[in-house]
């Protein structure tokens, strides 16, 4: 059946809601809780006073008035890091369960997890298991010191990663893990004194998680960009990375570049995610660049950022509103092609342009979707496309839809949306009228 063809153009209009897998991430909290109170630096004792948030759940003293001293953006993602010895409190016994209750706590609030098991952080409080410094030597951690050190004993990384591989083993099916964070020796995970570690023991550590986590997104700290090509080369996979200590000036001027410069493509298939140096408020008190510093992560394809869950200076709001605009993937509909008229049992062309205005793609292999709707019916067709492929910039591609033989002549909506089991609406930036998931691109007449 030959038909005129149509393009319609759209406008951009920024999108109606948070989307999900980017933007800023709630920290040892879910969206919409409290948040954590500023906290002024205490130079004098060198160390920032945030131990009592690090570890989930918080301090029960950990002070919630963020609220009432600035903001934070909305967010559809949180960044959970729990204890080893919360999840193997004893030896090869695993508290599953405190994780399913995180997961269904991050349901509830329509948000996904970047999740760290970690060993220990700083404090005596949160330490290796007490069944571990039966087994072997740990360093002792005295109140007010910040004793980073892992123990030493090979023993500590084996019987450490048997509980990784439980956690995958578990979870790795789980639609709800944005992302794992791969766990490295030092507190937090972090990767303190790693130059006292051979290479072949930090390929371990990767093999692990490749291992176990092969459905969900991996990603691991920039200090050491050669374990992600390790786990490319090895397992094939694409593991994104994580920088911490953003803001600081010797991060981002000194540290960040030659790193990132390693891995300076990655991100077209895997996530670049921050985590701040102290917090906001904090960057404002030192007097740090939040100019450059929103410049250089969108150059460097930031999708997501952990500012702890404290609070924004309100004064910086308009700049942190337009870097959440720009961070990931943000899609503009440029325009459809289609044609006036389709046959049931003939073919439908469209050719579907899409402008990710954004710095990154989305990672997660969501279905584009057509939909045929009138009065009375409906057919929803799924695509071939590929939206991780959108990078920054146009992207055009073109769709043909088999029309069953079946089909009801009517005047149909044409509508596009994407599509995922988690989140009702993937929002597009656009000024096309949106009805429910899906986008309204014009009518077509099937006859």
């Amino acid at each position: 059946m030959n038909s005129i063809y149509r393009t319609r153009r759209f406008g951009y209009k920024p999108e109606e809601g948070q989307n999900p897998y980017i933007g800023f991430m709630s920290f040892q909290h879910f969206k919409g809780e409290k948040m954590f109170s500023d906290i002024i630096v205490r130079e004098e004792a060198n160390r920032t006073e945030t131990e009592r948030v690090e570890c989930y759940p918080p301090s029960p003293d950990a002070e919630e008035n963020g609220r009432a001293e600035g903001y934070y953006p909305d967010n559809s993602v949180v960044y959970i890091r729990i204890l080893w010895k919360e999840f193997e409190p004893k030896r090869g016994e695993y508290n599953y369960k405190f994780i399913e209750d995180i997961i269904e706590e991050a349901k509830s609030h329509s948000q996904t997890l970047i999740f760290r098991l970690m060993a220990h952080s700083t404090r005596a409080c949160d330490d290796v298991p007490d069944w571990l410094k039966e087994i072997i030597p740990c360093p002792e951690r005295p109140d007010g010191m910040r004793v980073k050190d892992s123990p030493t004993d090979p023993r500590f990384l084996e019987y450490f990663l048997e509980a990784v591989r439980h956690l995958g083993e578990r979870f790795d099916s789980c639609p709800y893990f944005d992302a794992i964070d791969i766990s490295l020796p030092g507190a937090w995970g972090e990767g303190h004194k790693l130059e006292e570690y051979p290479d072949n023991v930090l390929e371990t550590i990767v093999d692990t998680y490749t291992s176990v986590f092969k459905n969900t997104q991996l990603m691991t700290q920039l200090s050491r960009p050669n374990l992600i090509r390790y786990a490319k080369d090895t397992a094939g996979l694409n593991v994104g990375w994580r920088g911490d200590g953003l803001g600081e000036p010797l991060h981002i001027y000194e540290f960040y570049p030659p790193r990132v410069e390693d891995v300076k493509y990655n991100w077209k298939t895997a996530p670049v995610s921050f985590e701040s140096f102290w917090w906001l408020g904090e960057w404002k008190r030192q007097g740090w660049d939040i100019d450059y510093i929103i410049e250089k992560t969108l150059e460097w394809h930031i999708s997501s950022l952990n500012a702890k869950s404290m609070p924004i200076p309100l004064e910086w709001k308009d700049k942190i509103d337009g870097w959440v605009n720009k961070m990931g993937y943000h899609y503009a509909l440029d325009y459809v092609s289609y044609p006036e008229k389709a046959a049931p049992g003939g073919a439908l062309n469209i050719e579907l342009c899409v402008d990710n205005v954004g710095v990154a793609p989305m990672y997660k292999k969501l279905p584009l979707n057509i939909r045929l709707k009138s009065d009375s019916n409906e057919y929803v067709f799924t695509s071939d496309v590929d939206i991780r492929t959108w990078l920054p910039g146009k992207n055009t591609g073109k769709i043909e839809i088999n029309l069953p033989a079946e089909l009801s002549p009517d005047v149909y909506t044409l509508e596009v949306g994407i599509i995922s089991d988690i989140f009702p609406v993937i929002y597009f930036a656009t000024d096309a009228k949106r009805n429910g998931a899906y986008y309204i691109i014009d009518k077509i007449d099937i006859k």
